[in-house]
């Protein structure tokens, strides 16, 4: 197997990483309950989907 043959410079590897890290989580607000939901996902609190009930949410 090849082996690099010199070590890559710590500016190097600083600017590989800099993608490496994680991001929040992007929200959206629910149209029908106005909760925080991910975007292009059901609603977990509603269940509604673009004004549509697609699964049916069990209230405690």
């Amino acid at each position: 197997m090849p082996n690099p043959k010199r070590r890559h410079s710590q500016r190097r590897t600083a600017a590989r990483r800099t993608h490496d890290s994680l991001r929040r989580a992007v929200l959206s607000e629910c149209p029908n309950c106005h909760e925080p939901k991910l975007p292009h996902r059901v609603c977990a609190k509603c269940g509604k989907y673009k004004g549509r009930e697609v699964i049916e949410v069990v209230e405690e």
